[in-house]
């Protein structure tokens, strides 16, 4: 996700006082890390014993998104009223999260939790197209962040199990029925592992395809501003190509995460009693 300021700070040779001998990785670098200042300003430090719960970076990047979003959601809602522009938009998104993501998985007793994955799907989607815009990072581009967000959708897993089926039975829904006792020393690590799976590969995909845009965009300039050749240009046209695709799979990450977490969720409330 290539922007007119990673390309300034490319050409520059740093970024944000790094100097003029950082090289395009350290530029790469510090656009997928987190960091502890932005925009030039030192952000501060919070520190309860050997926790660290310090304001960085991407934790700006969060609280925009989630700003953002309320802020659209509201300029988009006209209450009473028929929906248009905007609320158009938004109207599309929000039917088809519901339709077509929680309706698909969870039937028509699933209203219930299209509250969470509206919030998951927006959340999400912003943050991807926040990497778009100028001087901003992209959160979702950090394992950190996407390794969160896996771990609601695991808590919402056994949450919505436990509430549908009771505790009790919501574990013994882990196991495959029929299963006899002496392979349950076998069949628990199997299932544990099972279960760790699902968040694991929620967050490794979401965190690999959003960096993966990165580095391949500013790689491709970095054909341009390490050669400074003329001849080199129409190289330009390979990441403006891929920058318009990186519209497209922002809002098609944010639905795979969406959809697989209803998957995994749904198959927990429709365990079998």
């Amino acid at each position: 996700m290539l922007n007119s300021s990673m390309l300034a700070l490319a050409a520059e040779g740093g970024h944000g006082g790094g100097g003029q001998d950082d090289t395009l990785g350290d530029v790469i670098m510090h656009h997928l890390t987190d960091a502890s200042e932005l925009w030039g300003v030192h952000l501060p430090g919070v520190h309860i014993g050997s926790v660290d719960l310090s304001i960085s970076k991407l934790v700006i990047m969060m609280w925009l998104a989630a700003l953002v979003v309320i802020a659209v959601v509201q300029l988009g809602y006209r209450r009473g009223g028929v929906p248009h522009g905007l609320g158009n938009f938004l109207e599309v998104l929000i039917v088809f999260v519901r339709d077509d993501i929680v309706g698909v998985n969870f039937g028509p007793h699933g209203k219930r939790y299209v509250p969470f994955f509206l919030t998951l799907f927006f959340f999400i989607l912003m943050m991807n197209l926040l990497g778009l815009v100028p001087w901003m990072s992209t959160a979702t581009g950090n394992v950190n962040v996407t390794g969160a967000l896996a771990l609601c959708t695991l808590g919402m897993i056994h949450g919505a199990g436990m509430r549908k089926h009771g505790i009790v039975q919501h574990w013994k829904n882990q196991m495959p029925p029929g299963i006899p006792v002496l392979l349950f020393p076998i069949m628990i690590p199997v299932e544990l592992i099972g279960m760790l799976t699902k968040p694991f590969a929620l967050m490794i995909r979401l965190f690999a395809n959003m960096t993966a845009g990165h580095v391949v965009i500013l790689a491709l300039f970095g054909i341009i501003i390490d050669t400074g050749s003329f001849f080199a240009t129409p190289v330009i046209l390979f990441p403006v190509a891929i920058t318009l695709l990186e519209i497209f799979i922002a809002f098609l990450q944010a639905y795979i995460f969406t959809f697989l977490s209803a998957i995994f969720i749904s198959s927990t409330v429709h365990g079998a009693h």
